[in-house]
C-alpha cells in the first residue's frame, strides 16, 4: 500500500496562477478548483488508492499568536480566497478524504498523517505531495518521501541532505536560522543557507551549537559575526524553530481504510454540472471502475 498525502492549499494556489479563468454556472470563478479536481483525478487514474488532502480552511493558525508577522490572508486575491471552501466541498463530493484545518495548518495535517501512516506495517511508502520545504522534516529514508508533482521530483532522506545540507530532523532548526519569507519570519541576521547547513550538519540542533565561534570545530565565513548574531537572538531562533516545527498530534484518521478512494459520491455529478465540467463526472466513474 502506498499512501499519498496532498497539499490542497498549494495545489489551489498553483492552479490559480496556471490555468485560465473559468466561471461556474452562477458566475463565480472556479478555474483553480477545476484544475485541482482534474489533477487529483489524474492521480486516481494513475493508480493512487489511498489519498488524503489537507487544506487551510483559514490561513491563520495558532502560530499567529506566537509571532505577529506570521502569514495571514492579507494580499491573497479575492477570487483565489473565495475558492478555498468550495474546493473542500467538491473534493468531499468526489469521495476524497479532506482535512480542513482551522487551528492548525494544512502542513500539520500532512505531517500527522505521514507519521501515523508510516507506523502501519501495511504501508510500503508514504508520499507527501508538496514542494514545501517545511515538509522535508517529515521525510524518513525511503519510507516517507516528498514529491514535487509539478517538477516530477521525489526527495528521499538523502535528497533532503543534498538540498539543504542537513537531515530531516534539523530542518526546523535550519529554517529558524535562514527564515521563511513565505511564512513570515525572517530568521537570524547574516545566517544564510551555506552557514546554516554547515553548522547544523555538525551540531544538528540550535542548542548544540557552541555559544562562541572559537569553539566551533567546522569552518564558516564570518563565524564571529554569525556567532554574535545567534547569541543575541537565540530566544528568537528558538521561537522561529517552534514556528517551523510541524505538529504530528493533529487528529487526521483512525484507520487507513478512511483514505481508500471508493469513487465519487452521487453529489459529484451535480457539482461537475455546476462547475461546467461534466466530463469530470465521467472520468471519476471510469477511474472508480
Amino acid at each position: 500500500m502506498r499512501v499519498h498525502l496532498l497539499d490542497g492549499t498549494y495545489e489551489l494556489f498553483r492552479h490559480f496562477y496556471a490555468v485560465p479563468k473559468q466561471p461556474d454556472t452562477t458566475g463565480h470563478e472556479v478555474g483553480a478548483i477545476v484544475g485541482v479536481l482534474g489533477s487529483v483525478l489524474g492521480m486516481l487514474e494513475g493508480g493512487t488508492t489511498h489519498l488524503g488532502v489537507a487544506t487551510d480552511h483559514v490561513i491563520e493558525s495558532f502560530r499567529n499568536d506566537l509571532w505577529p508577522g506570521y502569514k495571514t490572508g492579507e494580499g491573497v486575491e479575492p477570487d483565489l480566497l473565495a475558492q478555498f471552501h468550495p474546493l473542500e466541498d467538491t473534493l468531499d463530493a468526489m469521495g476524497v478524504k479532506v482535512w480542513a484545518m482551522v487551528e492548525f495548518e494544512a502542513d500539520d495535517a500532512l505531517a500527522a498523517a505521514a507519521h501515523l501512516a508510516a507506523q502501519s506495517p501495511q504501508v510500503e511508502q508514504v508520499i507527501i505531495c508538496t514542494p514545501d520545504k517545511d515538509l522535508s522534516q517529515c521525510v524518513s529514508g525511503e519510507r516517507i518521501v516528498q514529491l514535487d508533482r509539478r517538477k516530477r521530483e521525489t526527495r528521499n532522506e538523502q535528497g533532503v541532505v543534498a538540498r539543504f545540507g542537513v537531515g530531516p530532523k534539523s530542518i526546523p532548526d535550519y529554517l529558524a536560522l535562514v527564515g521563511d519569507s513565505a511564512d513570515g519570519y525572517p530568521g537570524i541576521p547574516g545566517w544564510g543557507e551555506k552557514a546554516s547547513g554547515t553548522l547544523l550538519a555538525r551540531y544538528e540542533h540550535l542548542e548544540r551549537i557552541p555559544p562562541t565561534a572559537s569553539a566551533w570545530d567546522v569552518s564558516v565565513r564570518g563565524a564571529a559575526r554569525l556567532s554574535a548574531a545567534l547569541e543575541q537572538d537565540r530566544p528568537l531562533a528558538l521561537l522561529f524553530r517552534k514556528l517551523a516545527t510541524l505538529r504530528t498530534d493533529v487528529p487526521v484518521f483512525e484507520n487507513l481504510d478512511e483514505l481508500r478512494w471508493r469513487g465519487p459520491t452521487p453529489a459529484f455529478e451535480q457539482v461537475t454540472q455546476r462547475l461546467g465540467v461534466p466530463a469530470l463526472w465521467d472520468r471519476a466513474r471510469r477511474a472508480a471502475r
